[in-house]
């Protein structure tokens, strides 16, 4: 068992994992059925890194994400009927419905917060790291990104400041092989992106995305890295999005195969860590069963409590910004 993981951690590292496949499944049906406004980017088959990475740290640690924003607190452990509240853009969210789907943060589990626009997350993560490092917490930041993040200006500038001044971050490209519809291999000169951590002098390091235990490893060394005060790690992650690259974009782009999409569903994350969960470490099958079971209970009041928040007043469009509140007109 890696890093003598305990049962009970194993078994929480599958809740999660179902927790974010069931969520998005969900999110998906509320989406087509108007529920949901706006854009919806699920990360389906990218259940693997996400929890490998998130359950790697502390409870206090720091996360950055992106917009294909809801594994990742979900990986953090989130709660789900504020995070449901939140795509519906109802008061009851964990952004009292201001942030949607693309633009999510929730201080509870240390999520500082998501955003739509490429790669901008990692300065974000590079100064949550610096602010930890200057206040002595020994908290660290796990930063995910994609592969079209990679390459994003912000990526040199975040890599090189986070690795000169030694800060506690972990920076996680989850490379799925697009960004948006544009294949990676056409757009990045390298193969393996962790290759370029070399220009920062810190490690770079390629992991299956598909195996959690293998990102929980290699995140779990970066995080002790990080927390001795030896500076940044780069992991790739080679994992695979299994839905488009956003819900509205409609199947006639035709970018990838279906043959494709085929061969990597036959190495799905949640299927592959069951099988290690019953055949390695002697988990009861119909324990997973009640796992699964719970989780649909989970999603089905998540949904109702989203469903039942009411949407935020017209005034509240002028909180929470960073000018004082100006009167509605």
């Amino acid at each position: 068992m890696p890093l003598s993981l305990s049962l009970e951690s194993v078994a929480e590292m599958y809740r999660r994992m179902v927790r974010i496949r069931e969520f998005e499944n969900a999110a998906e049906r509320l989406h087509k059925e108007g529920s949901i406004p706006g854009s919806l980017h699920t990360s389906q088959g990218q259940e693997g890194e996400i929890v490998g990475a998130c359950m790697a740290l502390r409870a206090d640690d720091y996360m950055v994400g992106n917009h294909r924003s809801h594994g990742h607190p979900i990986g953090k452990g989130a709660g789900l009927d504020r995070l449901m509240a939140e795509l519906m853009a109802k008061a009851g969210g964990v952004c009292q419905g201001k942030g949607g789907s693309m633009h999510l943060a929730d201080f509870s589990v240390g999520s500082l917060g998501e955003t739509s626009i490429v790669g901008s997350g990692i300065p974000v993560a590079a100064g949550a790291a610096l602010g930890a490092k200057l206040q002595r917490n020994g908290r660290v930041c796990l930063c995910f990104f994609g592969d079209g993040a990679s390459n994003e200006g912000t990526f040199h500038e975040g890599l090189n400041m986070a690795a000169v001044w030694k800060l506690p971050a972990i920076f996680l490209c989850e490379n799925n092989g697009y960004a948006a519809t544009t294949p990676a291999t056409t757009v990045t000169a390298v193969t393996d992106i962790a290759d370029r951590a070399h220009a920062y002098g810190i490690p770079g390091i390629v992991v299956d995305g598909q195996d959690v235990l293998a990102v929980f490893d290699v995140v779990s060394t970066a995080v002790e890295r990080a927390r001795a005060g030896a500076g940044p790690t780069l992991v790739e992650a080679k994992t695979y999005r299994y839905l488009d690259h956003a819900a509205n974009m409609g199947r006639e782009l035709k970018y990838r195969s279906q043959e494709e999409i085929a061969t990597w569903h036959q190495r799905d994350p949640i299927a592959l860590f069951r099988a290690r969960l019953s055949d390695e470490f002697h988990v009861n099958v119909a324990q997973l069963d009640a796992i699964d079971a719970q989780v649909r209970q989970e999603i089905a009041a998540a949904i109702a409590f989203g469903l039942e928040s009411p949407y935020p007043p017209v005034a509240d469009a002028f909180t929470h910004v960073y000018a004082a509140n100006v009167e509605a007109r």
